[in-house]
């Protein structure tokens, strides 16, 4: 899934030796997380929303260095990637950088996750079920073949739990009619712990997950 357009270029990119008044300024009149910092064109670090109560306009963003958190993705990181940078860090915007180590613009958490919300898994028809199995049974090649066997598709699947060695896993099938693959993931040993082929589940996934709304409410 190609996310590289939704790279943001208006975004400013502050210098070690600018004042952390234009900074203050920054983090008050939006709502991001983060902005990046370099040194002589080269990405040193960010600077993070929740100091913004240290700092003091009549400093420099060097007096802050000791503090500048370390994270980034570049021009090839997957979508699946930098969600993850996004939740590992509890940020809603990333830079972005290219090979050379320069700031090439930002992601932003919410057109991050629009682009995965606007995937098949969430806009075809068709049906949901939430499944578990140990960690060490369980493979999405299997899942595949259950659901492929029974004359249907896969439309995509993610893993929503991992905990006490099961692993939970959500799939979108290319079907209405889901009994029979139920019937057969029970054969495989799967446990079902959903199954519902109504629109409003997806609505309350896009809008309720504990996935997704771990993202949306950084």
């Amino acid at each position: 899934m190609e996310i590289q357009s939704r790279i943001i270029k208006n975004i400013p990119v502050f210098k070690l030796g600018d004042s952390l008044k234009e900074v203050i300024k920054f983090f008050k009149n939006t709502t991001y997380s983060h902005v990046a910092v370099t040194d002589e064109g080269q990405f040193i670090g960010l600077l993070s929303e929740n100091d913004l109560e240290t700092f003091e306009g009549a400093k420099k963003i060097e007096d802050h260095r000791y503090s500048l958190e370390s994270f980034f993705v570049t021009i090839e990181t997957s979508w699946l990637d930098v969600l993850e940078s996004f939740a590992r860090n509890e940020a809603n915007l990333v830079p972005v950088m290219d090979v050379e180590g320069k700031i090439l613009g930002y992601y932003n958490l919410t057109d991050v996750v629009t682009v995965f919300i606007d995937t098949p898994f969430f806009t075809e028809p068709g049906g949901v079920l939430v499944i578990a199995k140990g960690i060490k049974d369980y493979s999405f090649s299997e899942i595949a073949q259950i659901v492929e066997s029974n004359n249907s598709k896969l439309l995509g699947g993610f893993v929503t739990d991992m905990k006490n060695d099961v692993v939970q896993v959500t799939i979108k099938i290319g079907a209405t009619e889901i009994n029979d693959i139920i019937q057969t993931f029970r054969r495989y040993n799967y446990t079902i712990l959903f199954g519902n082929t109504d629109d409003q589940f997806l609505e309350n996934l896009k809008q309720r997950s504990d996935y997704l709304d771990k993202y949306l409410n950084v």
